[in-house]
């Protein structure tokens, strides 16, 4: 695979733009039909009796939605190409649902990937029009997916860490769109890297690599107030990632908070 990221090449070019709109704009959605909205579908496993931690199951979730987009049937010759291209060049929604029972065995069987983090299970399928949505889908509910939080102590050295804004309370739902938003951007920067010149590719191409075949792995975390804004950029964008490996996730404001809120910071090693 000469160049994984090829597909999230939009998201490369839109960051920057993105973070510097105004609060206000970043939610307009008056160009858009809203049958005509294309979403990527994030399925959270939530069973009744044995419900997963929290944390394991934003972890899984911030690696499914990557791993759909980077898989080589999403590669320009391949049949997911078409689905991932087209949502990737538009405003990368997820809509996240949680099933349980038969109904996540009737989503298993849905074009996607399952990616399983300490017993947790999140899958994330190919994008698609809200208005032809399966019923597999339209079915399971966007609520109920709210998970005590728990304590899953210092991130491993050596991961991307994908920090939750400590001051927004975020269901688990919510939470899990947040971080497949991160992983995404972490990997479209990766590959504005590794498209410049110099040593800077090489090393950024040889990062983007290692990343994929280490099964994206990463850890969220939430960290303190004070180590929240520590970690806050006060530069740029482009120079925050440049010099501290710092990307956010700045949200539209659809569901549960307010339009331009950065709800995680993702940390990429250096």
């Amino acid at each position: 695979m000469s160049d994984p990221a090829a597909v999230l090449h939009p998201l490369t070019e839109r960051y920057a733009s993105w973070l510097a709109l105004p609060d206000h704009l970043t939610a307009d959605t008056s160009d858009e039909d809203p049958e005509d909205v294309v979403l990527m579908p994030v399925v959270l496993r939530i069973e009744r009796g044995a419900p997963p931690a929290r944390t394991a199951l934003l972890e899984a979730a911030a690696v499914c939605a990557l791993s759909v987009c980077l898989d080589e049937r999403s590669a320009p010759a391949g049949p997911w190409h078409a689905a991932v291209s087209e949502w990737v060049g538009g405003r990368i929604r997820k809509v996240t649902r949680r099933a349980r029972g038969s109904h996540w065995r009737a989503v298993e069987e849905l074009a996607g990937i399952t990616v399983s983090v300490g017993g947790a299970e999140a899958r994330a399928l190919l994008p698609t029009r809200l208005s032809e949505m399966p019923r597999e889908l339209t079915r399971l509910q966007i609520s109920g997916s709210e998970l005590p939080h728990d304590d899953p102590g210092e991130p491993p050295a050596g991961v991307p860490v994908l920090w939750l804004n400590p001051e927004v309370d975020m269901s688990a739902g919510k939470a899990a769109a947040q971080v497949g938003h991160a992983t995404m951007i972490l990997a479209a920067l990766l590959h504005g890297d590794a498209c410049a010149g110099g040593q800077r590719s090489a090393r950024a191409e040889q990062e983007l690599r290692g990343w994929v075949e280490d099964g994206f792995r990463c850890a969220v975390r939430t960290p303190s107030p004070e180590q929240w804004k520590e970690l806050s950029p006060t530069e740029d964008p482009a120079t925050a990632w440049r010099r501290r490996g710092i990307a956010a996730v700045r949200d539209a404001g659809f569901t549960e908070i307010d339009p331009g809120t950065v709800t995680v910071l993702a940390q990429w090693p250096r």
